[in-house]
């Protein structure tokens, strides 16, 4: 069988096991809708943001719906390295690229269903988007560069780590920075410090590019660097994972 064959069979088997997982489904899909519920109706009438606050607020949560499944996918990672399930794959011939490359891609999808999810909510919500046709092309490019980028190092931590628990933990940070960004209010109305850590970090560029692509008027300084980021965070992900999988494998 070739690698991709490999990938395909791989790809199944994971998402066999996120469907027999209500807990990782719900992290996945259902708990970013119910942040989003929490937030428009029982905090969305304090921000002052210039616009209807569920289309402020959707960018952000699209990011949060890519976050949430991350944990899932670590743990995943780690349980088959740490149960010998690997090992298995060695002896059955199995490439080592499409065990990798399969949970990568499980994430990816999950993300797709989760986000697709989010913003059916967000309609019903009274979402109004003035994006065209290549702002929504946009704005699944990097949906979908933001979740390889995450899957990497999500892949990387959970292989990182000594235990399917301590891979779940890893990728709280991961979870917890967007709402250190400008996803649920803008930076500049946050107090010295945390101001010019969510102007700085890299998740808001990448926030404000579909905030961009879907108010119809994206910025190319913040296109730029968010698909900067996004490389550059898939890169270092991708050759950490594939070097501790060497190590470890």
């Amino acid at each position: 069988m070739s690698t991709r064959s490999h990938t395909m069979v791989m790809l199944r088997r994971n998402f066999r096991h996120v469907a027999r997982n209500p807990t990782s489904v719900f992290n996945s899909v259902l708990m970013p809708i119910v942040i989003m519920l929490m937030f428009v109706y029982v905090f969305g009438d304090a921000f002052d943001v210039g616009v209807d606050y569920i289309d402020y607020a959707t960018p952000g949560l699209v990011l949060l719906a890519v976050c949430y499944g991350l944990g899932a996918t670590a743990t995943a990672v780690n349980s088959d390295m740490t149960k010998g399930i690997i090992n298995r794959f060695k002896v059955m011939h199995v490439s080592r690229g499409a065990v990798l490359t399969g949970h990568v891609v499980t994430s990816v999808l999950t993300n797709v269903v989760a986000i697709a999810a989010l913003i059916g909510v967000a309609f019903l919500l009274g979402f109004s988007p003035a994006a065209g046709l290549l702002d929504w092309l946009g704005v699944v490019g990097l949906v979908v560069l933001l979740g390889l980028a995450a899957g990497w190092l999500t892949v990387a931590l959970g292989l990182a780590a000594k235990s399917p628990e301590t891979a779940g933990l890893a990728a709280v940070p991961l979870v917890m920075l967007p709402f250190f960004s400008s996803a649920i209010v803008p930076a500049e109305k946050m107090g010295p410090g945390v101001r010019q850590f969510a102007e700085y970090q890299p998740f808001t560029p990448i926030i404000e590019t579909l905030r961009g692509l879907l108010a119809g008027a994206p910025s190319s300084n913040d296109t730029i660097a968010a698909i900067a980021w996004c490389v550059g965070i898939a890169a270092v992900g991708y050759l950490w994972a594939r070097s501790t999988f060497e190590k470890r494998a």
